[in-house]
């Protein structure tokens, strides 16, 4: 009797194992989009997102999967992307900035999308509101409201005797006639004159500062977007060959060569992201998750572009910087 109820145990147990084992083999793991404006993979964006999945434990290609997807500067592009990476089921969608993100919300209400570094998400219609985002659509937006006219405020201050400034603009889209509204407003309040110059291709830069120069802008203000993040090397050469004083958003500009950045350090905002996203594969819903706002600013000088363009930078400015590159 003892026999027989082991060899009957045997090949149960057995099966079981095996089945087990083709269960651990054939379990789904989690596969991202990444989609974005720009060319291809960059310290900023993507490469700070592997970084803030990997500080979670994740590991491509071994518990977690990423589809990436890069416009290389054509909004044209975002919408075909967007539905591909639908298509391919994929968990969860990283948009980096906020055409990508618009794009990802137009192909999907089901799909969770997380939102790296965008604009003004409620004034875009990407959200309903920070603290209640609703939809399928939540994470981490660079505006502020205050933090445009601060910017120009800093450029005055910079470059005392500056009345007019010219606005180097991604357009156009319905982010940049936004922001274009709120640096008016700020300008107006400053008694500042703005003559904006709206780009989409990268081979307008010349034009537009061209055009910048001859409207006798005494300063620059760039609007921060992927595909300007991505040709900062020519707009930072550009902006001192034109001897025009140029404030940035975020500090990868005054790294690259620029003159002052004020904002946002942005390889964070997508560490950020990755959090968003681990919550979210673990079950919480986007709708539920508030949109950070960013809460630190950093003010970054560069005293060798300052002296590129025959500037000196009034002590009491320097001394409020967080960094100065000498």
């Amino acid at each position: 009797m003892g026999g027989k109820i082991f060899v009957w145990l045997l090949p149960t147990l057995f099966l079981g194992t095996v089945s087990l084992a083709d269960a651990q083999q054939t379990k789904k793991i989690p596969r991202i989009g990444f989609l974005s404006l720009t060319p291809g993979p960059s310290p900023t964006s993507s490469e700070a997102f592997q970084q803030g999945l990997h500080e979670l434990g994740y590991v491509e290609g071994k518990n977690i999967a990423i589809e990436y997807r890069y416009a290389a500067g054509r909004i044209d592009r975002l919408p075909e992307m967007a539905a591909e990476l639908v298509r391919l089921n994929v968990d969860v969608i990283v948009t980096a900035a906020t055409p990508p993100s618009q794009a990802a919300k137009d192909a999907t209400k089901t799909i969770p999308i997380v939102m790296a570094a965008v604009g003004d998400p409620v004034a875009t219609g990407l959200v309903a509101s920070l603290a209640k985002p609703g939809g399928n659509i939540t994470g981490q937006t660079i505006f502020s409201s205050e933090l445009t006219g601060k910017r120009l405020d800093l450029l005055k201050e910079v470059v005392p005797r500056v009345t007019r400034i010219g606005v180097l603009a991604y357009g156009p889209t319905p982010f940049t006639a936004h922001f274009l509204r709120e640096t008016e407003a700020a300008a107006q309040a400053l008694g500042l004159k703005l003559h904006p110059l709206e780009v989409l291709d990268p081979r307008e830069f010349g034009n537009a500062f061209a055009a910048i120069t001859r409207e006798r802008a005494g300063a620059l203000l760039v609007q921060q977007n992927p595909l300007f993040l991505e040709h900062r090397q020519r707009i930072v050469e550009l902006a001192a060959k034109s001897h025009l004083p140029a404030m940035y958003e975020i500090v990868d500009w005054v790294e690259a060569g620029g003159l002052v950045a004020y904002g946002v350090h942005l390889p964070d905002l997508y560490r950020r992201a990755a959090v968003y996203v681990d919550k979210i594969l673990k079950g919480r819903n986007p709708a539920d998750l508030p949109v950070e706002q960013p809460t630190k600013f950093e003010l970054v000088m560069n005293l060798k572009a300052a002296k590129q363009i025959g500037l000196t930078i009034p002590p009491n400015v320097l001394a409020r910087a967080d960094k100065v590159i000498r």
